[in-house]
């Protein structure tokens, strides 16, 4: 058995661009995030995809249907590709969690894997869904490539279970959005990470962002 699964983070949305907690809140995708997609999709046109899985979340699941576009196949939901139930944090800010919820949020950055946010669910149950998920479609698509497009968390809990790091820590990986990662499964238990974070689909978009930032303060000091 041999699977190559190009995971990818969703596009941006309002509430990405605000550091604001999403969890389960479907929000969609900014249009930012839909040019993100979009320049993803170049980027991948030329490999060979045999199938696309997206958590059911509109902003993950819309970013699969742009990338799923040009090979004009369905994108299958999969409601165990979600992100973390940051149950009452969501739409907070980390500042106004730390505000409001104190000792929650002290306790959760130590130790995510037990500690469960108040409406909302432990690192563990995420892991053990997420990577259910992944093992399914991984049985599925032997010999084949497949793209995953997924959350942050979820994407990091992948990575790390597969790396056997401390998941306690997976916030030390950094994940941005529309950021490509993949793995190679030989074997169900022998995943070999071959890229984590790539964005180089987005240096376009950088390169325009920059210049329109130069001409922002350039007018300032006309007026």
């Amino acid at each position: 058995m041999s699977c190559r699964v190009f995971l990818v983070r969703h596009g941006e949305t309002i509430w990405n661009a605000t550091m604001r907690y999403q969890g389960h809140t479907d929000i969609p995708l900014s249009e930012s995030g839909l040019r993100q997609a979009e320049m993803l999709s170049k980027k991948l046109a030329a490999e060979k995809i045999n199938s696309f899985y997206a958590s059911d979340l509109q902003r993950a699941y819309r970013t699969a249907e742009i990338l799923a576009a040009p090979y004009g196949l369905p994108v299958v939901k999969m409601t165990a590709l979600r992100e973390l139930n940051f149950g009452v944090w969501e739409g907070l800010t980390a500042k106004q969690i730390k505000d409001g919820y104190a000792q929650m949020f002290k306790q959760w950055w130590s130790a995510p894997l037990t500690t469960r946010i108040s409406d909302g669910e432990t690192l563990a149950e995420v892991v053990n869904r997420c990577m259910s998920a992944l093992q399914e479609i991984v049985s599925r698509h032997k010999d084949e490539q497949v793209v995953v497009v997924s959350h942050g968390g979820t994407i990091r809990c992948i990575v790390g279970s597969v790396l056997g790091i401390n998941l306690n820590q997976y916030w030390r990986l950094r994940l941005d959005n529309t950021a490509l990662s993949i793995i190679d499964f030989p074997e169900w238990d022998k995943g070999i990470l071959a890229l984590y974070n790539d964005c180089s689909h987005l240096s376009e978009l950088a390169a325009s962002n920059l210049q329109t930032r130069i001409y922002q303060e350039a007018q300032k000091h006309l007026r």
